[in-house]
């Protein structure tokens, strides 16, 4: 709310926030892969709201135990949310350990939550639940967020709610996904997909990224930065799962142009242009498009334009500084101009 008043107060017409600041900064995993419907509105201020948001992560039998310890660390130690774990009798078990995780709530603690979270589980055979199955819909029918970590987007599957949505898994199973379940537009490589109210990652690890997603969404730029400093993670990764698939001659490097993305970074006031960015890799314009296409995702000019808007958000967010002088820092321009930025950064 304080930067949108000083957008305004800068002479921005009424509005222009949510068209500058508040498009999905997704370093190449946008484009198709956040269409949708556009619940979004209910959770990315949810900082208004005068109570911490409440999360519930729902542990299926076999649940990979990196992916529940992933939702839990993350929201378990962020005073911004209330963290419940959940299981269908209030018993998990762990595969391979002999292991079994006891919860505090069961299949009831879903009930209360504003988005729920079901990390991946071993086996994507294995039969869900009718109880979970009907605690899911019931979850999604009142409005929480749902969000599945690798496997569990079976899970999301078998209930319903990705029927004519984008979604993603991890990249072993994204084509047993789109066969046993049509309906479902499946990305196979994004690192995770944003529709709105649903929101579907990766194998393991890319839990983290859609987590700190959600933490953008929710509260800002800052607060998932501060997030990924303690997690020792980066606050937005580049790329989608194609880096990690194994091929039979792989690159000599997968990040080429890392070097080319920092500098680009440190330098987001500068009026640059593919040109000078080709120029500065020391290739053609031509090959600096596909290999950053091949790296990120999308072309440089919209990573870049992404970029500029998330350190413009961040200093609305963290400083009082001037929206003259973000423009300028960012190479956003005038603020009048600034509005249109959120459609300059479409693919």
């Amino acid at each position: 709310a304080r930067a949108a008043a000083r957008l305004a107060s800068a002479g921005a017409p009424e509005g222009s926030m949510s068209m500058s600041f508040m498009v999905y900064r997704a370093y190449g995993y946008r484009g198709c892969a956040n269409s949708g419907p556009a619940a979004h509105y209910r959770y990315d201020r949810a900082m208004m709201s005068k109570r911490p948001h409440r999360v519930a992560v729902l542990a299926l039998p076999a649940v990979i135990p990196l992916e529940l310890g992933i939702a839990a660390e993350i929201f378990g130690r962020d005073p911004h949310y209330r963290l419940t774990v959940c299981a269908e009798g209030r018993s998990a078990s762990l595969p391979g350990s002999g292991l079994t995780v006891n919860t505090p709530a069961g299949l009831e603690g879903l009930k209360r939550a504003d988005t729920l979270i079901i990390p991946g589980y071993e086996d994507v055979d294995a039969v869900v639940s009718a109880a979970v199955l009907d605690a899911i819909r019931a979850a999604h029918a009142r409005g929480a967020r749902l969000v599945s970590i690798c496997t569990a987007a079976f899970a999301l599957a078998a209930a319903g709610v990705l029927d004519g949505r984008p979604a993603t898994t991890h990249w072993r199973w994204t084509a047993e996904l789109q066969g046993r379940y049509p309906r479902i537009d499946v990305l196979p490589n994004r690192l995770f997909v944003d529709d709105g109210d649903v929101l579907t990652s990766a194998g393991v690890t890319t839990g983290i990224d859609l987590s700190l997603h959600l933490i953008r969404r929710d509260f800002g730029s800052a607060a998932a930065n501060t997030r990924a400093r303690g997690l020792v993670a980066p606050p937005q990764r580049q790329g989608g799962q194609a880096q990690f698939i194994e091929r039979l001659m792989p690159d000599a490097s997968g990040d080429q142009l890392g070097r080319l993305r920092d500098w680009m970074l440190a330098n987001l006031g500068l009026p640059l242009d593919l040109g000078m960015l080709a120029n500065r890799a020391h290739v053609s314009r031509r090959t600096l498009s596909r290999r950053f296409r091949e790296e990120t995702g999308v072309s440089p000019m919209a990573w870049l334009a992404d970029a500029r808007i998330d350190r413009a958000r961040e200093i609305l967010e963290t400083t009082t500084e001037p929206v003259e002088n973000i423009g300028r820092l960012t190479g956003l321009g005038a603020p009048a101009a600034q509005a249109g930025s959120g459609r300059v950064a479409q693919p």
